[in-house]
């Protein structure tokens, strides 16, 4: 049963992800979205974008996983995880730049789920699509979305020139999935790594979650 959390999850503290090649794989993503790599003592690989982290790439094969801020560390789910911390990267983070993750959506139907355990607001629980809120005192802002789709969880990264990476992305062996196309959270595209792992690239979001997000909040 979903859990009550202390705080809602306000945003992300990191991306990670699982893999069996993981150097060429974090050399992928480093020239890609312009990460500065460090290679750490256990085999794994952290990518920033100036002081922030962008994601840590692991050895294994789980493929992505969004750790959200929390007030208490816990597994949700192979693809989901709480760590208690300050939040990188979210709503009232600073705005993202390039190269760093920009907006994690839910291709699913569990709202009851993760508004139990994350503390959310679901906005139209009806919905095709759907907004999950945080709200701190009378400030509520968009975490995430959710899509009533199959997929499960996808992060999104900041790009100022969406055909310009995707260009990059297949030349470097990555393949173009979806997109690009406009939505309204902005103009997207679905990525799979070399390895396979699926991510999605958001052209110059204006902040968390681009337009959309920019959108829904000044007529919340």
């Amino acid at each position: 049963m979903p859990g009550t959390p202390d705080s809602p999850a306000r945003g992300v503290r990191r991306v990670e992800l699982s893999t069996t090649r993981p150097e060429p794989t974090a050399e992928f993503y480093a020239h890609l979205l312009g990460w500065v790599i460090i290679a750490e003592p256990d085999g794994s690989f952290t990518g920033w974008v100036g002081d922030r982290l962008a994601t840590h790439v692991r050895p294994g094969g789980q493929g992505w996983r969004i750790v959200f801020a929390g007030t208490r560390a816990r597994d949700l789910d192979p693809a989901v995880a709480v760590d208690p911390g300050r939040v990188l990267h979210g709503p009232w983070a600073p705005p993202p730049r390039p190269g760093e993750p920009c907006w994690v959506e839910l291709m699913g139907d569990a709202d009851d789920r993760w508004a139990g355990e994350l503390g959310w607001q679901v906005r139209d629980p009806d919905g095709e699509f759907t907004l999950y809120d945080a709200a701190v005192a009378d400030d509520r802002r968009p975490v995430a979305g959710r899509l009533a789709a199959t997929g499960g969880w996808t992060c999104y990264f900041s790009v100022p020139d969406l055909t310009r990476a995707l260009a990059e992305a297949t030349d470097m062996g990555g393949t173009v999935l979806s997109g690009p196309k406009d939505v309204p959270t902005g103009a997207v595209a679905a990525v799979a790594d070399p390895a396979g792992a699926v991510f999605a690239l958001l052209e110059n979001p204006a902040g968390w979650g681009g337009a959309w997000c920019a959108t829904a909040r000044a007529h919340a």
